[in-house]
């Protein structure tokens, strides 16, 4: 039986989601190498290799295997949008059973099938990652929902505006999950009479959350800052930092004795 340890470093699995127009897209084209599978017309103005806007679930799959199988130079896969891309799925689940929306399918039963699909992405994304060694970046715009809270009372957070199942299984497959925003303050004047006015100031610095809050849903796997510029060049370097300054860890292979029997580098 093989054991490893230490650290194994492999390409990163991002999920970044946001407001609209904060500068998801614009972030992702910061990735080393990257290629765009573009299922939203959201990059035309962004200086990066993509592929034309898919509309079938097909097409974004087989650039998954070429990307897997052919010669090439990227390092980095990143999907604009995961919702248009949701809506992608949905329609295919529609055609399936021969109904004109996955809502037509009765007890929700669509939104099950339609994760046999996402299974079809993670995996190509994985082949893609384990293969030949590519980052994925997932875009994902945000939305505002009610979370229920066991230990308090029920409140409103951002999360990424996808359906909770497949929103769920993501998070899981993803390294960090990361919310943009902008900076808000809230300020608070008296204006007498036991009354006040309160109202929101910014700047308009932006901002990528990278810890869980009571406002928003985040996730990291590494000791990252809880905040960072929206800038992939912040990111990459908190993540080079938190990875030990960038030197690579070497993982050890026992077979059960004490003795190590290989040593494996990995490629961050």
């Amino acid at each position: 039986m093989k054991i490893l340890q230490g650290k194994s470093k492999q390409p990163r699995r991002v999920l970044l989601y946001g407001t609209h127009g904060i500068g998801k897209s614009t972030w992702g084209s910061q990735a080393p190498r990257a290629l765009v599978i573009a299922t939203e017309d959201g990059c035309h103005d962004i200086g990066v290799d993509r592929t034309p806007t898919l509309t079938r679930l097909g097409d974004v799959l087989e650039y998954f295997s070429w990307l897997t199988t052919s010669q090439h130079t990227y390092k980095t896969c990143v999907i604009d949008s995961l919702d248009w891309l949701e809506r992608i799925i949905h329609k295919q689940v529609a055609t399936d059973h021969r109904k004109s929306s996955i809502e037509e399918i009765p007890y929700g039963k669509g939104y099950v099938l339609a994760m046999d699909y996402w299974d079809q992405i993670l995996s190509g994304l994985d082949a893609i990652r384990l293969q030949r060694g590519l980052a994925a970046i997932l875009i994902a715009h945000a939305r505002v929902t009610r979370y229920a809270d066991p230990a308090t009372d029920s409140y409103d957070r951002y999360e990424p505006d996808l359906h909770k199942s497949v929103s769920g299984r993501l998070q899981e497959w993803c390294d960090e999950v990361l919310f943009a925003c902008y900076r808000v303050s809230v300020i608070k004047r008296d204006e007498g009479f036991g009354r006040s006015r309160v109202r929101a100031a910014g700047d308009g610095e932006r901002i990528v959350h990278t810890c869980e809050a009571p406002t928003h849903l985040a996730k990291r796997r590494c000791l990252l800052p809880d905040e960072l510029p929206l800038d992939f060049a912040a990111y990459a370097a908190a993540l080079k930092a938190a990875s030990g300054n960038g030197q690579d860890e070497k993982v050890k292979i026992r077979d059960g004795s004490s003795k190590p029997q290989e040593e494996v580098t990995n490629e961050v």
